[in-house]
């Protein structure tokens, strides 16, 4: 995929230099009976909503009736990938290392004092000199040698799913900018018990913009109304789909 993409930009990139800068996360499950793969390249993320303790008996025998006691189920959350950003001390280790002669490798919590995420598809300027010597001089970083500063390698993963399980997040980085895995999680557990009809992963994004809003000091209406690109300032790019692993599907992004 990224060979056909920087292939296609390589031809582009003298009309259109910014190709050099555009890059990409991606993240992808795939589900079969009981196993689910995923792949992740960069700092989106699938969570896993679990069961923490309940008697697996009486789910088997059909008598649970989705609470522990008096108290609603209690589900946790469980983090499938790994993030790909200077945030991971791993990453950053691992990109130092790969470049000793750079002090500036990783600057200003960035990879070159540029991007957050450490792996991704594209964004050419921070794999080759080339794509950072197409540039306008304002945009470049200082390349040192020619090995690539970030990689589109994905990590992969596997879970086999067990009675315990009840739903998937998979969601880009902007949910979490407001969000801890928990509270996502709380909010789907709790947003299907109270509105089963109602779309989990919409909530979501509306939770994310009157959080946004509030911490900006205004309200969810004056928020939406600034346009989509100057809104970056207040949230991020937010793409969300929840699974009900009884096979419902939900998505929505903002």
């Amino acid at each position: 995929t990224e060979e056909a993409y920087l292939d296609i930009a390589d031809k582009m990139v003298g009309e259109f230099p910014e190709l050099a800068l555009m890059g990409s996360c991606v993240l992808a499950m795939l589900m079969k009976g009981e196993d689910m793969y995923i792949m992740n390249v960069g700092d989106s993320r699938a969570v896993l909503a679990t069961m923490d303790s309940v008697d697996l008996e009486q789910i088997s025998q059909g008598s649970f009736d989705g609470s522990v006691g008096d108290c609603p189920p209690c589900l946790s959350a469980v983090q499938l990938t790994s993030d790909h950003s200077t945030s991971v001390e791993e990453e950053v280790i691992r990109i130092r290392n790969e470049h000793p002669d750079d002090p500036s490798a990783i600057s200003k919590d960035r990879v070159k004092g540029s991007l957050k995420v450490t792996r991704a598809f594209g964004a050419g300027f921070l794999k080759q000199p080339k794509w950072n010597d197409a540039l306008l001089e304002m945009f470049r970083i200082d390349y040192v040698g020619s090995s690539p500063y970030i990689s589109c390698n994905p990590s992969l993963f596997h879970h086999k799913l067990s009675t315990r399980d009840r739903f998937l997040i998979l969601s880009s980085d902007g949910l979490y900018q407001y969000f801890t895995n928990e509270e996502a999680v709380a909010q789907v557990e709790m947003f299907i018990a109270t509105t089963p009809e109602g779309d989990p992963a919409q909530h979501l994004v509306e939770e994310v913009l009157f959080r946004a809003a509030n911490k900006a000091g205004m309200d969810f209406h004056e928020l939406i109304e600034i346009p989509h690109g100057d809104r970056r300032r207040y949230h991020d790019d937010v793409s969300v789909i929840v699974i009900s692993l009884e096979g419902r599907i939900w998505r929505s992004c903002v």
